[in-house]
């Protein structure tokens, strides 16, 4: 049976299992899962909003949007193609949707304007947000080993900061 939005964002932060299976198999759950990561983006920007100004919102939202595309995009490319297990079966799609609901414990990051919690706010999210990463890559790339999803998530996330380091140098900004 089918989860609503708010439960399965839930799941995800509970980091439930069959949470992460449901939303790898339901194709209509990408939108679901990019409102999540939308959602994400404006909790993470009202959290630092008085740090940056509106501005800073505005960017959270773009960055995360991209973020995400280019996130699931990565791990699939190391995941899936360069490091599968024999049981791997995946496309980009399971990625976006189970890494979607991942970021699901970002939503705390609202909280970031709170004095002398907020920076512990921010790195609890941050903390928890990894390890549900983990479980979605190792449910969406079909493993049976969470040391290669760990490994996989680890060498996702250095690609992708490069990706974004040299975007930023060729851009200037």
């Amino acid at each position: 049976m089918a989860r609503g939005f708010v439960q399965r964002i839930v799941g995800a932060a509970r980091l439930d299992i069959p949470t992460f299976e449901e939303v790898e198999h339901d194709r209509s759950a990408t939108i679901q899962a990019g409102g999540v990561v939308v959602l994400v983006a404006i909790a993470s920007g009202l959290g630092l909003l008085k740090a940056g100004g509106l501005a800073t919102l505005l960017i959270a939202m773009l960055s995360a949007v991209l973020g995400w595309i280019v996130w699931a995009a990565v791990i699939y490319v190391v995941g899936a193609k360069l490091l599968p297990e024999s049981g791997t079966r995946a496309n980009v799609g399971q990625l976006l949707r189970t890494l979607g609901f991942a970021q699901s414990p970002g939503l705390l990051r609202v909280f970031g304007f709170l004095p002398m919690v907020g920076g512990l706010v921010y790195l609890l999210a941050t903390l928890w947000t990894i390890a549900c990463t983990v479980i979605a890559v190792r449910q969406a790339l079909d493993y049976r080993s969470t040391g290669r999803a760990i490994g996989v998530t680890l060498l996702g996330f250095v690609t992708n900061a490069l990706v974004w380091w040299l975007l930023k140098g060729l851009t200037g900004t």
